[in-house]
């Protein structure tokens, strides 16, 4: 599939624009150099401003600091532009969000004090981009028709054969700068075939996607949280401004969803969410086309929350073991989530509610 370049502003933001994540430094690897979406990516960065350092090989040289809190920050103050090694060109499924994963980038900028991604990924919490974008996206039609979520689902057939660009990272997070999310939006627009992109964001610097010729065949969901919950999503673009995106995305003629997650039932989570449903509703009040919502309880595994205590010390977020149920995953590991009654109560909220506000709204999954 042909990728083509994407040019993109990187100065004059205006005042009221959503506010851009800056690293302090990008690190760009030899073999990373050799592809253009590399090179422009490192340029773009060095156009805002950015300290940008060109490594003799292909190590990443981190240096970074021995206390572990410095060590966190300087981590993620850092995104790395990198070749994606040839595992990332065999696609694994993502029930029950999608067909198949497409990684543009693995980690992500934000301090969500509850990220799945702890745990998940090796080493320090940098942000590695790929800059070899035309393989990651060549690869694609070799998977078309061979997924089983929505490839072979009643349910989503209409949807086609799907593509998840958002898990392991958040793509639009750092799009002012990689610009692969708007190229792969570009190209899947050019794709004529039942086919779809999606991707999640906790940010709303839609700018860049707005103009592109879609084709329809891209969704953007934004992954909301109460005010309430807001103190656990360090970093990130408001909610009010996650909406307000979604809306002009829906008026660009993209598809678009809620990734209401993960759902916390801390104190006042009744109250919390049904405002924020009602919230929603009142943003996207006749907003054309298709509407889906995606529900996904907290859950976390011994490992990610060992990271993330390391990570967020004296955080309030609930990482205790009352009231929840050990659930194995197809990998063997035990994940926390639930009991049994809270699971209920929460479901029945939410069906009920986005039932009431948001009648047009297609619930994809529950989990």
């Amino acid at each position: 599939m042909r990728v083509a370049a994407v040019t993109m502003a990187t100065a004059n933001i205006s005042s009221d624009a959503p506010r851009l994540w800056q690293p302090r430094r990008v690190l760009i690897t030899r073999s990373a150099r050799a592809f253009a979406h590399g090179r422009a990516i490192a340029a773009r960065a060095g156009e805002a401003g950015v300290s940008v350092v060109e490594l003799a090989g292909d190590r990443l040289e981190l240096d970074l600091p021995d206390d572990p809190r410095r060590a966190y920050a300087a981590a993620k103050a850092t995104l790395a532009v990198v070749v994606a090694p040839p595992g990332k060109l065999r696609l694994q499924p993502i029930a029950p969000s999608a067909d198949w994963r497409v990684d543009l980038a693995e980690g992500c900028p934000a301090h969500c004090s509850y990220c799945y991604l702890a745990g998940s990924l090796k080493g320090p919490p940098i942000t590695r981009v790929y800059a070899n974008l035309e393989q990651i996206a060549d690869a694609l039609p070799a998977y078309l028709g061979r997924g089983t979520v929505t490839s072979r689902s009643v349910a989503r057939a209409a949807e086609g054969t799907t593509f998840e660009a958002s898990c392991y990272t958040d793509p639009l997070a750092i799009e002012h700068l990689t610009g692969s999310l708007s190229a792969l939006i570009a190209a899947f627009g050019r794709w004529h075939a039942d086919v779809q992109l999606r991707f999640t964001t906790k940010f709303a610097a839609v700018e860049p996607l707005l103009a592109l010729d879609h084709g329809g065949r891209t969704r953007m969901r934004a992954s909301l949280n109460p005010l309430r919950f807001a103190r656990f999503e360090g970093g990130t673009a408001p909610v009010a401004e996650r909406l307000r995106a979604l809306r002009r995305m829906a008026d660009a003629g993209y598809p678009i969803g809620l990734t209401i997650a993960p759902i916390i039932a801390a104190d006042g989570w009744k109250e919390a969410y049904t405002a924020l449903i009602a919230d929603a509703a009142r943003v996207l009040d006749g907003a054309p086309g298709d509407l889906t919502v995606e529900l996904i309880t907290h859950r976390f595994t011994a490992g990610s929350k060992a990271v993330l205590e390391s990570w967020y010390p004296g955080s309030a977020l609930d990482l205790g073991t009352t009231g929840r149920s050990e659930k194995r995953t197809k990998f063997g590991a035990v994940k926390h989530v639930y009991d049994a009654s809270t699971m209920h109560r929460l479901r029945e909220l939410f069906t009920t509610e986005i039932a009431r506000m948001l009648p047009q709204a297609r619930i994809l999954y529950w989990t």
